[in-house]
């Protein structure tokens, strides 16, 4: 159940960044009201999370697969690129997110 709670901590988290992109810095009030309750909910799933996973792991995973959906979202919906430097640090990131779920014992399976 755990792994659900920070799935939708991250999707929420991810709706919500987007959204902050389009609510152009709170000048729009649709966006702005999904990037509050986007965030309300990330940070409410992240917290039922962290009763069965330590706070280091949770918070890596959370904010490394959300760097990497955020900048797919970015790249789609918003046509903004990256240059390979970038993709490289992200494709670190997610070879970070894999290390802790193959070998780290602290990361509940």
């Amino acid at each position: 159940m755990h792994w659900l709670f920070l799935l939708g901590a991250i999707v929420a988290e991810t709706i919500a960044t987007s959204a902050l992109h389009a609510s152009q810095q709170f000048t729009r009030l649709g966006p702005s009201v999904i990037v509050v309750v986007g965030y309300a909910i990330s940070f409410f799933l992240l917290s039922m999370t962290l009763k069965f996973m330590p706070v280091g792991v949770v918070y890596a995973l959370w904010s490394g697969i959300g760097i990497c959906l955020i900048a797919l979202i970015a790249y789609l919906m918003f046509g903004q690129k990256l240059d390979l430097p970038a993709l490289l640090g992200m494709g670190l990131i997610l070879c970070g997110i894999i290390v802790i779920q193959v070998f780290s014992k602290t990361a509940t399976h």
